[in-house]
């Protein structure tokens, strides 16, 4: 088993140590289903990339804002939003981590 917040707290470490400011890590991969754990830095993004046929993000510390062309969300820690169906992108608002739960081909 693993514990979400070490891992946010290990990763958001590693992140900052990273001149991308980012740091992930595969926590599980169970095909179709995939879960990642994603830290960035304030102000560091994932660019605009193609959906998975079904995904879902939780925040586990920080801000990010969710870009999508049908509009911008943006989640607090705690939060669980479904990824959109559509090219989107993700941007740190301050240091966060989140778990990405992704449903693949």
């Amino acid at each position: 088993m693993d514990d979400l917040n070490a891992l946010a707290d290990e990763h958001l470490t590693l992140a900052r140590a990273n001149p991308h400011g980012r740091s992930a890590h595969l926590l599980l991969r169970q095909e179709p289903l995939r879960q990642t754990v994603i830290a960035l830095t304030s102000g560091s993004a994932l660019d605009e990339h193609n959906a998975p046929p079904a995904a879902s993000l939780l925040v586990l510390r920080g801000t990010v804002r969710l870009t999508a062309g049908s509009g911008d969300v943006e989640l607090a820690t705690g939060t669980l939003h479904p990824i959109p169906q559509e090219r989107h992108g993700l941007l740190a608002l301050e240091d966060a981590a989140v778990l990405l739960t992704a449903v693949n081909d």
